[in-house]
C-alpha cells in the first residue's frame, strides 16, 4: 500500500499494543515502524533496474526482518524514551507488530510481498489497489478521534479498535468482491467460447467496484474489465504476445529475470528499432486508446555488449486521462 496508509496502520497498531503506557508516542513509533519496510526503495540508487524490482518488498517485508530488527529498534527507542513507563521489551513488541502488519497489508495488493523470505514465494492476493480511499479514510478518521481522546480511556481504545476492525473488514470484503468478479469473467469467457490457459483478476485503481481480468490464450493476452454496476456483456481487448520479437535477447539473464518477475504476464513490442517489455500484471492506462500505454514498460538495450534494462517513465497526462476514464467506467458500461 501507499506510504501514508502504512503510516496510519502502523500508528493504529502502535496504539493497540502500547497506547496505555506510552500514549501518542506509541502512535508515533508505530507510524515509524509502518514506514521502515518501504525504505527498500532506496535500492534504486545502488543497483540496476531488475535487481531493484527483485528487492522491492523482499527482505524488508519478511517475517525474518520483523523478528530480527524489532528488538534492535526496541532497544534504540527504550534509550531515547528512558524515562517512560514502557521498557525495551514493550517497544520491541510494538515494533514487531508495526513491521509485521506492513507486509501483511501489502500482500493484498497486486505486487504482493516476499513474506516468507528467503523462500522465493511472493504472496499476492490482488484484491486491493495500492491506493484505496475506502480503506484509508475511515481508518484515518478513527485514528484522529483516538489521538484526540484521553490516554488510556475507553473511548480512545474504542475508536482505535473500530479503525482496525473496519479496515480489516474491508480487506476481507475485497476478497469476496474479487471472487464474485472472477466468476463473472469466467462466465463471460465461456459465453464467448474463448479457450484460455489461465486468468487472474485485480481491482482497478482507487476502488474495489471496477475489476480487471488478464486472460492468457495461446498467442495473445486478453484484458477485460467488469464493474458491479455493469448492465452490458464484458468486452475483452486482445494484445498479441509477440514474444518472438525478443530474438536472442530471450536467453539473456536479465531478460529471464524480468520474465520471472512478471510471472509470464508480459508482451513485447518493437518501435523504431527498440525492444520494449510490457508487464501486464498492472494493466493498461487507457485500453481504448489507439496505441495503449501499459502501466509498467521497460526498454531493453544492448550497450557495449551488455544488456541494460530501463524503466520507461509514464506521462503525467496519461495518468490524468486514466482518472477520467475510471470516473466514467466505474459506474457501469
Amino acid at each position: 500500500m501507499d506510504s501514508f496508509t502504512q503510516i496510519v496502520l502502523g500508528a493504529a497498531v502502535g496504539e493497540a499494543v502500547l497506547g496505555k503506557k506510552a500514549g501518542n508516542k506509541a502512535m508515533l513509533y508505530g507510524a515509524i515502524a509502518g514506514t521502515i519496510p518501504d525504505l527498500d526503495i532506496f535500492a534504486e540508487y545502488f543497483t540496476d533496474t531488475v535487481t531493484t524490482i527483485e528487492l522491492h518488498r523482499g527482505f524488508s517485508h519478511s517475517i525474518v526482518f520483523s523478528v530480527l530488527f524489532a528488538p534492535v529498534f526496541g532497544c534504540l527507542i527504550s534509550r531515547i524514551e528512558n524515562r517512560g513507563a514502557a521498557h525495551w521489551k514493550d517497544w520491541s513488541w510494538l515494533m514487531f507488530w508495526g513491521l509485521f502488519t506492513h507486509p501483511i497489508l501489502d500482500s493484498f495488493t497486486t505486487w504482493g510481498t516476499q513474506l516468507f523470505w528467503p523462500l522465493d514465494i511472493r504472496l499476492a492476493f490482488k484484491s486491493i489497489f495500492v491506493i484505496d480511499p475506502l480503506y484509508t479514510l475511515p481508518f484515518l478518521i478513527f485514528l484522529i478521534l483516538a489521538m484526540r481522546s484521553k490516554r488510556g480511556s475507553k473511548k480512545r481504545r474504542k475508536y482505535n479498535n473500530l479503525g482496525l476492525i473496519i479496515s480489516s473488514a474491508y480487506l476481507l470484503l475485497s476478497l469476496g468482491l474479487k471472487s464474485v468478479s472472477f466468476i463473472k469473467f469466467q462466465n463471460a469467457l465461456e459465453e464467448q467460447q474463448v479457450s484460455y490457459r489461465q486468468i487472474e483478476t485485480k481491482p482497478s485503481p482507487f476502488n474495489t467496484i471496477l475489476w480487471t481480468a488478464n486472460v492468457e490464450t495461446e498467442n495473445t493476452f486478453l484484458i477485460g474489465d467488469y464493474s458491479f454496476f455493469d448492465t452490458q456483456p464484458i468486452l475483452f481487448n486482445s494484445y498479441p504476445k509477440d514474444h518472438h520479437l525478443l530474438g536472442a535477447l530471450a536467453s539473456e539473464e536479465k531478460v529471464q529475470r524480468l520474465i520471472d518477475i512478471s510471472n509470464g504476464w508480459y508482451k513485447i513490442s518493437k518501435e523504431n528499432g527498440n525492444i520494449f517489455f510490457h508487464d501486464l500484471r498492472f494493466g493498461v492506462l487507457d485500453p481504448n486508446a489507439a496505441n495503449p500505454t501499459f502501466v509498467f514498460t521497460y526498454k531493453i538495450l544492448e550497450e557495449e555488449g551488455e544488456v541494460v534494462i530501463q524503466e520507461v517513465e509514464r506521462n503525467p497526462e496519461e495518468a490524468k486521462r486514466l482518472l477520467s476514464v475510471l470516473g466514467n467506467r466505474i459506474f457501469g458500461n
